[in-house]
């Protein structure tokens, strides 16, 4: 079985302008667009996760906003999986582990915003679901704060796929 690509959280609140911006937000961009077009070229399953905040006196992600919307580097097209989350955690309250286990997929490659946070519990939680998980690791692929150089998460080298 291929792998299921899930991109978390590239979402314009994190880009110049928006509410939240992150260093090295547009080379993360960058560099999971090509990872995203290496997985529709090989017709791999694709997961867009959209962070919705609910939260009263949320500052970001707020609901209707431009901010919220794909950056358009990564935007789904049409037919692909979009899953909205109000958690950090891309699985708690959503479809996502359904969709990935209808479609029987049992390998997960990650990428996305926020290292410490939302990729963080993600895959923490898709490994005690069971799946194989690798974050995808090209340079400055996982935008994140100032603050959160430390995570605990470090990327591992996604080679392999250049090997399929």
């Amino acid at each position: 079985m291929n792998p299921a690509l899930v991109l978390i959280d590239i979402q314009r609140d994190y880009f110049a302008g928006g509410r939240m911006t992150l260093e090295g937000a547009e080379t993360a961009a960058e560099n999971a667009a090509l990872l995203l077009e290496r997985f529709r070229q090989r017709g791999w399953p694709l997961f867009h996760v959209q962070h919705v905040s609910t939260r009263p006196n949320a500052t970001f992600f707020i609901a209707g906003s431009d901010g919220i919307e794909f950056h358009p580097a990564v935007a789904p097209r049409a037919g692909q999986a979009v899953v909205q989350k109000n958690f950090p955690n891309a699985f708690r309250a959503t479809k996502l582990d359904t969709e990935l286990r209808s479609r029987g997929v049992t390998e997960l490659v990650i990428a996305g915003m926020m290292t410490h946070m939302c990729i963080d519990t993600s895959v923490r939680a898709a490994f005690d679901l069971g799946f194989k998980v690798e974050l995808a690791s090209m340079r400055a692929l996982l935008a994140t704060c100032a603050s959160a150089r430390r995570s605990s998460l470090r990327p591992k080298c996604m080679d392999r796929l250049s090997r399929r």
